[in-house]
């Protein structure tokens, strides 16, 4: 990325993330932990049984960005469907199990590129060990799922309460149970609803073990309250360094979950995909419909998967400067008209009638050159 906007997010060090070290681990054809980048999930909501429906929302993910999605599989009517359904995909698929630990082994066997288990309520030791037979036989990664609201009985006793400390000694119990079979291709989350818990539970267990780490504050609410809430908790998180794949829990379509999961790592430079809008929130000053402008623009960009930094101004008051920072930039003017800046420099004029358009194409251009420049 050229420009005055590719350079200052590498050499400012108060932009600079220093991830936590952890293990790496495959998830199918994705890296999670040590130097990968985070992956960014999402769970389907179809009847895992109905395969047609589930590839649909597959592709609709997909296409929004998601590196991993989860499928619930609840019965044996899913695991049969998920053979279809992990030959349909393009991305690995994670088998939500609960419970019933021959879901998880037959999961395994159709294909599933990782196990969502919480090893103590799939049964018996013996049962844990025909299930990490399974993942090593099929080269399954496990994801250990802790829960605030699922806590075993004796820790809510310990404790009182779910509580951080109770979290992460049910991880390590879990961590113990599959390390105790040679098992280390594994991830942990430690989710509650609660903000704090949730933050509090990944800080103690990021340094409790070296495991890479799946970040989700679970049960978030609906699109806005529960995007408002994990950005709190995962964002305070990812900015210390903790996190190798997230999830945003959203009582909403899931590709929502997506979409609030990529901006939240390109909001804090953990993430170089698509086009980011820096846009102002509009006043009596401005020379164009901004809010209008910047909703058309989302959405005539959401295919482009190169790394691009767009900034939509209303005025002169903060446009020009916002310009210096982005790869492209509009800032409205007087008459009908305002100044296109190209790579922090004023470039040329565009009529506001022809400017989504005008816009468009330059981001499409930048993006084609960005692609061959690859090769």
């Amino acid at each position: 990325m050229d420009g005055a906007a590719g350079d200052l997010h590498h050499i400012r060090p108060w932009r600079r993330i220093e991830r936590r070290r952890s293990r790496k681990i495959r998830v199918g054809a994705i890296e999670v932990g040590g130097d990968a980048p985070i992956a960014v999930q999402s769970m389907t909501n179809t009847v895992t049984a109905d395969a047609n429906a589930t590839i649909n929302q597959i592709r609709q993910l997909e296409a929004a960005g998601a590196d991993i999605v989860r499928v619930s599989c609840p019965d044996e009517d899913s695991t049969k469907a998920f053979a279809e359904i992990a030959r349909a995909a393009k991305v690995p698929l994670v088998a939500d199990i609960h419970f019933h630990y021959r879901r998880a082994i037959e999961a395994a066997a159709a294909g599933a590129a990782c196990l969502r288990i919480n090893p103590g309520n799939i049964g018996n030791a013996q049962r844990v060990k025909e299930v990490v037979q399974a993942a090593k036989d099929h080269g399954c990664a496990i994801r250990i799922g802790v829960n605030a609201g699922s806590l075993e009985q004796h820790l809510l006793e310990k404790y009182g309460e779910p509580c951080p400390e109770a979290m992460v000694e049910s991880a390590l119990h879990h961590i113990a149970l599959l390390e105790e079979h040679g098992f280390r291709e594994y991830k942990i989350s430690v989710k509650a609803s609660d903000v704090f818990l949730t933050a509090a539970a990944y800080q103690a267990l990021a340094q409790a073990t070296d495991a890479p780490l799946h970040l989700g504050v679970t049960e978030a609410g609906a699109l806005r309250a529960g995007t408002v809430k994990s950005s709190i908790a995962m964002g305070s998180l990812l900015w210390a360094g903790i996190g190798d794949t997230i999830r945003v829990s959203l009582a909403a379509d899931p590709v929502e979950e997506i979409k609030v999961g990529n901006d939240l790592l390109k909001s804090l430079g953990l993430r170089q995909r698509g086009v980011t809008i820096i846009a102002c929130p509009s006043c009596a000053r401005q020379g164009f419909n901004v809010i209008a402008s910047v909703d058309e623009l989302e959405k005539r960009l959401a295919h482009i998967a190169e790394p691009i930094t767009l900034s939509i101004i209303g005025c002169v008051v903060n446009g020009p400067g916002e310009a210096l920072m982005t790869d492209l930039g509009f800032t409205g003017g007087g008459k009908g008209a305002g100044m296109m800046y190209v790579s922090g420099k004023a470039d040329h004029k565009v009529d506001n009638v022809a400017m989504i358009d005008h816009i468009v194409g330059l981001v499409e251009e930048r993006a084609r050159t960005m692609r061959e420049a690859k090769g």
